[in-house]
């Protein structure tokens, strides 16, 4: 008898049902169809993904439909997990991108969605490279276009930090980190030459492919800012 499935492998499946429409392949995207309503573990596996489980139909002419049920999983997600009085910024961020996205991606304006929490950019500026490049990782999905826009801004003055971080993640084949930060840096302006992250992220991709999450955000650096081909 098979036992329950493990938060684990539904974002995994979810990331992949992601990556492939990014890529344009597979089955026509719908988010309730990879992560089924009424699956107890849907609204975490959505929380973990953020704005990326919304990412396909921030694609041009919104060429993926979206339906009732997708927002309903929207929703449930929101609902449940919303930050606490003491959560982390990174549980603010991530919880704020998936409310943007849900604003920005999906069709009908007239649809009310929770507020959008305020969230804390000072960090951006002040933190040592290191914890910056980790916290930013975290952060990839993010790096969707037009998302968190005062965050970018921030982010854009620190490129050569994130570039050290990037760097460094890929020393310690910490391929996770590698392409959130690679992600990110995909989107910023005035990225160093020197860093190569085209080539660098096409060799994350083939090193930590392995990951879903990893190559989500490779396919997601490409297929929104034409970086990592």
């Amino acid at each position: 008898m098979q036992g329950p499935v493990p938060l684990s492998a539904v974002i995994a499946d979810a990331a992949t049902g992601v990556a492939l429409a990014l890529r344009g392949e597979g089955d026509p995207y719908a988010l309730s169809g990879i992560l089924r309503q009424g699956d107890p573990l849907t609204p975490a596996a959505v929380r973990v993904l953020g704005a990326d489980a919304l990412a396909p139909y921030a694609m041009e002419h919104l060429a993926v439909p979206f339906g009732a049920d997708d927002e309903a999983v929207v929703r449930q997600a929101l609902a449940a997990f919303p930050p606490r009085a003491d959560a982390s910024e990174v549980s603010v961020w991530t919880y704020r991108g998936l409310v943007e996205a849900a604003q920005a991606f999906l069709p009908g304006g007239g649809r009310q969605w929770p507020s959008v929490p305020e969230a804390e950019t000072g960090w951006a500026e002040s933190v040592a490279w290191p914890k910056l490049s980790h916290r930013v990782s975290q952060l990839a999905a993010l790096a969707l276009p037009g998302l968190a826009p005062g965050l970018a801004e921030h982010l854009a003055a620190r490129t050569d930090d994130l570039s050290r971080g990037f760097v460094r993640a890929v020393r310690r084949r910490d391929w996770l980190q590698a392409a959130g930060l690679g992600r990110w840096l995909a989107r910023l302006p005035d990225v160093p030459l020197t860093l190569g992250l085209d080539s660098g992220l096409a060799f994350v991709r083939q090193m930590g492919g392995g990951d879903p999450q990893v190559t989500l955000h490779v396919v997601a650096a490409q297929r929104f800012h034409g970086r990592g081909l």
